[in-house]
C-alpha cells in the first residue's frame, strides 16, 4: 500500500498547477486523502483535505484559490491551484489514511513530495 503524488513545478504568480495524489495497492477503505506542504524554514502544514463522508478543509491562505477532488474510482485526489503565490512555494506531499486489507487498522502513509516553485 502506497500513496503517491505527482505534479508540480515552476509557474508564474498567478498561474496554475495541478497536483494528483493516488493510493494504490491492497487498500480496504480511504478514510482521508490529502496534501500538506512544507516551505524552507517552516513547519509542515495541512494545505486541503478530503475525508470519506465528502466533506473538505482549507488552509486559510488557499481558500478560494485550491480546490481538491476525488476520483474515487481510480483512488485519487487531485489538487488544483489557481491564482498561485511566491508564498505557495514549498514541496508539497500527499498524505492518506487507508486501511489495508491486512486487518490492520487505519495507516498513515505519506508521498515524497513534489516541489512547487511561484516565481517570476
Amino acid at each position: 500500500v502506497q500513496a503517491a503524488g505527482v505534479g508540480g513545478g515552476l509557474v508564474q504568480p498567478g498561474g496554475s498547477l495541478r497536483l494528483s495524489c493516488e493510493a494504490s495497492g491492497g487498500i480496504l477503505y480511504i478514510v482521508k486523502m490529502a496534501w500538506y506542504r512544507q516551505a524552507p524554514g517552516k513547519q509542515r502544514e495541512l494545505v486541503a483535505e478530503s475525508t470519506s463522508d465528502g466533506s473538505t478543509n482549507y488552509v486559510d491562505s488557499v481558500k478560494g484559490r485550491f480546490t481538491i477532488s476525488r476520483e474515487n474510482v481510480k483512488n485519487t485526489v487531485h489538487l488544483r491551484m489557481s491564482s498561485l503565490k511566491p508564498e505557495d512555494t514549498a514541496v508539497y506531499y500527499c498524505y492518506a489514511v487507508l486501511t489495508p486489507r491486512t486487518g490492520l487498522g487505519p495507516q498513515i502513509y505519506w508521498g515524497l513530495g513534489t516541489q512547487v516553485t511561484v516565481s517570476s
